[in-house]
């Protein structure tokens, strides 16, 4: 009991004369520490008789309990005493502004557009807009579409009710009907609509929000498209192609993009082809400038002689090329967005994700943040 009541008393002035944090640890360990003077007590127990156990055991069980609470108390006092020192030490000067935080994203719709514009206008392309809700002439007869052209059909094509006079308005399936009206006012059959302020040559991109109904992965209803146009009296298939090679591989940032052309049919441009990509589709992503791969991204060719004439050009002096590429899937292809719907979800978590900083410093291949 003598010798317990000694070892407490010592302990218990070491505990309180414990100056600091590090110095109560080392009293912790020298008391409750694996050769510790109470851990080496405990040690003992195993080889006491049972009535000396019942009668040691609460003695050195109780030493061990009072010490750890010792500690506890007095590890408290000191933190707080800590606390306290740095708290009298440290000032905040209220003051001072504060830093300024940098809030909202730009959305990845906009980003590319952007990029893309700002490529097309070093090109000398100018640039013209149109409305969304259209009529039929400038969506599709002007453009040379048949009347029984499957675009036209309702499961296609956004129609609107009947005005007054019964004609059915439509929201535009594409921003062609943009370069009917530069044409048309270029050639003055449009003269009350400014869309460029020239006459030919033309050379104008059309970005904007277009309409079909289609939802799916890579379809949305709404999406957003940019055109391109160039009208002079002397333009062929092979300025077409440079434009577009030229463009690519800027986009991209990557003078390894590899281009190719095949034939195909679209009732504005004749002759007509699609532009594919080489890729590589290995590993649950596509990159583009490398493997075996191909893939289609955008559609042109030369203006059709109807579709000129329609404007009010003559096909014997002017012609030219027409170019569309969508702007939210060029943007999933370089950015590696997996759902084009996601970019029209709302959805903040994910824009914080993908979105880009309006302040971040400019992107040497456009020139752009």
């Amino acid at each position: 009991m003598t010798d317990l009541s000694k070892l407490e008393a010592d302990l218990v002035a070491a505990v309180a004369g414990a100056a600091d944090l590090a110095a109560l640890e080392a009293v912790r360990v020298a008391a409750l520490g694996k050769s510790g003077s109470v851990s080496e007590l405990l040690k003992t127990m195993g080889g006491l008789s049972p009535d000396e156990r019942r009668e040691r055991g609460p003695l050195i069980n109780g030493l061990r309990d009072r010490i750890t609470a010792a500690l506890t108390v007095r590890k408290a006092e000191l933190e707080e005493a800590a606390l306290n020192t740095k708290l009298a030490a440290e000032r905040v000067d209220l003051s001072l502004p504060a830093p300024p935080e940098r809030r909202g994203r730009v959305h990845p719709t906009m980003q590319t557009l952007d990029e893309m514009i700002a490529i097309f206008a070093d090109m000398g392309f100018g640039l013209a807009e149109g409305p969304d809700i259209e009529d039929d002439f400038h969506n599709f007869t002007a453009l040379n579409f048949p009347p029984k052209h499957p675009a036209r059909e309702m499961h296609d094509t956004f129609w609107l009710p009947e005005d007054a006079n019964g004609e059915r308005k439509l929201l535009r399936t594409h921003t062609s009907p943009v370069q009917i009206r530069v044409m048309q006012q270029a050639s003055g059959k449009l003269p009350g609509w400014i869309a460029t302020g020239q006459a030919p040559p033309i050379r104008v991109i059309v970005p904007g929000r277009v309409y079909r109904s289609d939802s799916d992965a890579t379809h949305t209803p709404m999406f957003h498209q940019l055109e391109g146009l160039v009208i002079d009296r002397a333009i062929h298939m092979g300025h077409l192609k440079w434009t577009l090679d030229a463009f690519t591989r800027r986009f991209f940032e990557s003078d390894a993009v590899v281009t190719r052309f095949r034939p195909h049919h679209f009732p504005f441009t004749e002759p007509s082809a699609e532009m594919d990509v080489q890729c590589d589709r290995s590993g649950g992503s596509v990159k583009i400038g490398e493997g075996s791969d191909w893939l289609e991204i955008l559609g042109g060719g030369m203006v059709h002689p109807k579709v000129l004439a329609n404007c009010g050009l003559d096909p014997d002096e002017w012609q030219g090329f027409a170019f569309g590429l969508g702007v939210d899937r060029l943007g999933m292809l370089k950015y590696g967005m997996p759902d084009l719907r996601d970019m029209f979800a709302a959805d903040i978590r994910w824009l914080e994700h993908w979105g880009f900083s309006a302040f971040q410093a400019p992107n040497p291949a456009t020139g752009l943040s």
